[in-house]
């Protein structure tokens, strides 16, 4: 009698198991069908009489949740930076260079296209400071100014040693909190709207064609 009853404890316990490790893996398959899938295909930067040019190209689809906040007439802001890092042995790597870039995209249904204010500081409604102004038939053009980064001045060339070891920190992210408060809050740990894609790696300082 008792071998039966230790039998049923240790298939229960096994059961219980199995149930806990297949939910598990169902509520990981469910975040990872939603999550946004952001990549850094490319990366270079250029030496030039002007400075440190950095181009990028990057690869990411806008999820639903998203894509309907905007066509609601939510604007959505894009931030990039770069990071020029000196390697030290002996402690953290010291931040020489810090560069940023704002991409606010939003949609006017009057005019039924896409505005894109590109700037160096914070996206403004006002339009002050603002380094580019470009409109778009499609959602589509849009996302494919935001994701293609060209020339961009990240630092001047007197900034860098030639005898020194740098890294490049480069970032790219969905700024939730230029969100309207109740977007931000309905936001929070949704993976369709985690778009964002980082990479550090030793810099390579290519010289201008």
């Amino acid at each position: 009698m008792t071998d039966s009853s230790t039998h049923c404890c240790k298939s229960s316990h096994i059961d219980v198991a199995l149930r806990l490790v297949l939910a598990w893996l169902l509520l990981a398959c469910t975040l990872a069908h939603g999550q946004v899938q952001t990549e850094i295909s490319q990366l270079h930067v250029e030496r030039s009489d002007d400075g440190l040019q950095l181009s990028a190209q990057l690869q990411f689809e806008m999820s639903s949740a998203v894509e309907d906040a905007l066509l609601k007439g939510i604007p959505m802001v894009f931030v990039i930076s770069a990071d020029v890092l000196r390697e030290r042995w002996y402690w953290y790597d010291k931040k020489l260079v810090a560069a940023e870039r704002f991409m606010r995209l939003a949609y006017h249904p009057l005019t039924r296209r896409w505005r894109l204010n590109v700037s160096s500081g914070p996206a403004v409604t006002s339009g002050v400071g603002l380094a580019l102004n470009q409109s778009f038939d499609t959602l589509q053009q849009a996302l494919s100014a935001i994701k293609r980064v060209a020339r961009w001045k990240i630092a001047d060339a007197a900034d860098l040693e030639t005898s020194v070891k740098y890294k490049l920190d480069f970032r790219f992210r969905l700024d939730l909190g230029q969100l309207p408060r109740p977007f931000q809050i309905g936001a929070l740990g949704q993976t369709d709207w985690d778009i964002s894609a980082n990479v550090v790696t030793p810099l390579v300082v290519e010289s201008a064609k």
